[in-house]
């Protein structure tokens, strides 16, 4: 690409250079003739033109995919996730990118290299200027493993506080599944971790665009983050909230249920919530994913009064939201567990 914008400045210069040699240098003594024609805009505009294209053109070339994303807002980018589970299917979570004056935040990389790489060409699609910013909204892969394919000098990895701990944890892990559904081995090299701690709020700056970063107590995960778009008051929830795909409990449900309420008395022109469609109304997007944990919490405390056992409560408690939720069956029996394990110690 750099020898293309190269090439092309060299073919500016040479095409101007013979009506520009009509005008004679200040102090030079020696006019020159009239010029016989007019200087020529117009096949300056063009040579502008083509070079916009040959360096977009060069830019694309480079890029075996790029990621489908719609623009929900003035410069707000969603690549939309599918109902699927971390290590089995691609493209589970919603993603995108924020483009600013002077830079772009990508908020959540995708769960591979590759997932990185086509929401990296989808930024260049769109805008020429560097990504400064990577926010990571928690802890897992379907939302951070694509970090590589942004890594660079201009870019800064932003995440909560406890993230780079809990990438300690189970990073190892992360790869090793990653490796056996890829085929292939994965170096240390594909966790980034965050070089930007959030503890608190961390407002961004993308030039005349201001991304407000606010850590959360523990909810879905220890480490969540939320980020408000200041300029078109749109809010990334990550997975604080679900839509269609069952939530999933990694964290504190009390504390999930707390911060959501937190949340939801906040207003917002638009969420995007982690999985579920791109965009939705506030706080309507969070109702679902209120009643599921409510449900569960209220359900799992009778259960324990009762003195039920967590292997008959696995399949009894909650089992009324079957019905409203995708993949209920791959994650409910664990959700019903953390609840109990949570639950159990409050008295």
């Amino acid at each position: 690409m750099i020898l293309k914008l190269k090439s092309f400045f060299v073919f500016a210069l040479t095409s101007l250079s013979a009506p520009l040699r009509q005008f004679v240098p200040l102090g030079s003594g020696k006019p020159r003739s009239k010029p016989k024609r007019p200087f020529p805009l117009a096949r300056f505009a063009t040579v502008l033109a083509l070079g916009f294209f040959c360096a977009a053109g060069a830019a694309e070339a480079t890029c075996a995919s790029s990621a489908r994303v719609a623009e929900i807002a003035p410069g707000v980018f969603v690549r939309p996730g599918r109902h699927g589970v971390v290590f089995e299917a691609p493209e589970i979570a919603n993603v995108g990118f924020v483009i600013g004056e002077r830079c772009v935040a990508v908020i959540d990389s995708g769960g591979s290299y590759a997932e990185g790489e086509s929401l990296r060409c989808a930024v260049r699609r769109r805008t020429a200027l560097p990504v400064c910013f990577v926010i990571n909204t928690h802890v897992h892969p379907d939302h951070m493993l694509g970090n590589l394919a942004f890594k660079s000098s201009q870019t800064s990895f932003v995440g909560h506080s406890k993230l780079p701990r809990a990438l300690a944890l189970r990073g190892d892990t992360y790869l090793q599944r990653a490796a056996s559904s890829a085929g292939e081995g994965l170096g240390p090299e594909h966790i980034v971790a965050p070089d930007r701690s959030v503890e608190g709020t961390l407002d961004l700056d993308l030039g005349n665009r201001t991304l407000q970063v606010t850590a959360h107590s523990t909810a879905h995960t220890d480490n969540d983050v939320s980020v408000l778009d200041l300029k078109t008051d749109t809010l990334w929830l990550g997975d604080l909230v679900f839509m269609q795909h069952v939530p999933v409990l990694d964290g504190s449900l009390n504390g999930w249920l707390e911060v959501l309420g937190a949340l939801m008395a906040r207003p917002a022109r638009r969420v995007v919530p982690g999985h579920g469609p791109v965009q939705a109304e506030w706080p309507v997007a969070a109702d679902d994913t209120l009643r599921y944990l409510s449900l569960l919490r209220e359900e799992t405390r009778r259960w324990l009064a009762n003195g039920g056992d967590l292997r008959r409560g696995q399949n009894q408690v909650g089992y009324q939201e079957a019905p409203r939720w995708q993949l209920f069956e791959r994650h409910h029996k664990r959700n019903v567990t953390a609840a109990v394990n949570e639950i159990e110690w409050e008295n």
